[in-house]
């Protein structure tokens, strides 16, 4: 890049799934300097150039992506000053670390932590080179010992936005159940396949940093995990296959990036040629809520809002079954879901201790039992511990008004999901 272009992320700003671009964003590469050209800043600007003519110029020039001024004004824009104050200081840091190393101004220009090229940004956002970047620096919190964290965002000047976020996913106070698992595990998503632990839609990405790189969490850890959020549009099943496979490609390109900052030297290659087909909405028979065939509730027929449920594609590689229903804001009104991959079931782990009236299995007694979990007005839950570990399902609701048919489909719901996952059999015992 020349210092006289900016690099930024294509603005959608969003929580929910689904990107929309504009058709600016499609457009033909912005062209680079000619090779050897003069750049105002340079030390070797010709001798015959009168200074004043120079200074105009660099006063002239936007401040290249780097730029110290822009990030803070973003920081600014987004913390608040108590915050700002922590980050300021992260900040600085990171500026100190990117001079020791030769990286950002002083050398080759990259975004994300040094994991992202031109090229690889442009790739992003259709060929453009206009994207500003600005992140804050990898750290890691000693004091909550949360492990590694950091964040970068990269926006374009015609509205498109992209924000990449590394941090561990956190089982505490609901943070990471809800909202987390609202966007990242929602039925669009697809996986990356070839066993690792990730999934991608075309507005969605997130990718597990290799256990056999970081080493394996603590058993109530969540996994370390790198995650993309490039906007949000209405929820549906019509998923731009093309931006899938750019959110795809990128988000094994920051995880690259970190585990080469790590020492670990077996890079993941490009997955975008196994990923599934994406979902699709399905036709609901009456005996076969969300496509579970004996899975039912009695008196409802199809339609209204048991109307064409969007169901996860079913894949080996799939760590989590989703079905969701009314999605309002990225938010199902409705969510059953099964957590297949014990690494992502321990998010709920802590949960399976909160709320309302324990749920039991049939056949546990006080010293042993398969699992716990509880029912409330707009939640039931269930963690089992099976032969491949623990296994979570879950009925959500987004209110109250629920609260009949969760009681009524919840037995049934998990042991057929049981039964599917090799867990079975399972059969609750509800509280009265």
């Amino acid at each position: 890049m020349s210092d006289d272009k900016s690099m930024s992320g294509e603005g959608n700003s969003m929580s929910g799934e689904g990107t929309s671009m504009s058709d600016e964003d499609k457009g033909t590469v912005t062209p680079t300097e000619p090779e050897g050209a003069a750049s105002p800043g340079r030390a070797d600007k010709p001798a015959d150039k009168p200074l004043g003519v120079l200074a105009a110029a660099i006063a002239a020039a936007p401040p290249p992506w780097w730029h110290w001024r822009r990030l803070g004004r973003l920081a600014r824009a987004r913390w608040t000053p108590v915050v700002g104050a922590a980050v300021a200081g992260v900040l600085l840091g990171g500026a100190g670390v990117a001079w020791q190393a030769e990286a950002g101004p002083f050398h080759e220009e990259r975004a994300c932590w040094g994991a992202l090229g031109e090229d690889d940004v442009a790739d992003l956002f259709h060929g453009k080179r206009d994207i500003e970047s600005s992140e804050v620096g990898v750290s890691r919190d000693s004091i909550a010992s949360d492990g590694p964290s950091g964040l970068c965002e990269l926006k374009s000047p015609r509205g498109m936005r992209v924000r990449a976020q590394l941090h561990r996913l956190d089982d505490r106070f609901g943070g990471d159940r809800d909202k987390w698992a609202d966007e990242y595990l929602s039925a669009r998503m697809v996986p990356l396949g070839g066993g690792l632990l990730g999934m991608v839609s075309d507005t969605r990405a997130w990718l597990a940093i290799p256990e056999g790189c970081v080493g394996r969490p603590g058993e109530r850890d969540g996994p370390l995990v790198i995650d993309m959020d490039a906007g949000w549009t209405t929820y549906d099943d019509d998923v731009d296959t093309d931006e899938r496979a750019r959110l795809a490609r990128t988000v094994v390109k920051l995880v690259n990036g970190y585990m080469a900052d790590q020492g670990c030297d077996s890079p993941i290659g490009d997955p975008t040629d196994r990923l599934a087909e994406p979902a699709r909405f399905i036709d609901e028979k009456r005996d076969a809520i969300c496509g579970i065939k004996g899975l039912a509730l009695p008196g409802k027929g199809v339609g209204g809002r048991y109307d064409r449920p969007l169901v996860t594609k079913d894949t080996k590689d799939t760590p989590v079954r989703t079905c969701d229903r009314d999605v309002l804001f990225g938010h199902p009104s409705l969510r059953l879901m099964t957590v297949e991959d014990p690494r992502l079931a321990v998010l709920y782990k802590g949960l399976s201790f909160d709320g309302g009236s324990e749920v039991t299995a049939v056949g546990d007694t006080k010293k042993e039992s398969r699992g716990r979990g509880f029912l409330r007005e707009d939640t039931g839950l269930y963690q089992a511990s099976c032969q491949t570990g623990d296994v979570t399902f879950l009925i959500r609701a987004d209110d109250d008004g629920h609260a009949a048919e969760i009681r009524r489909l919840l037995p049934r719901y998990v042991a057929l999901e049981a039964e599917r996952v090799g867990c079975g059999p399972l059969r609750l015992r509800m509280p009265s």
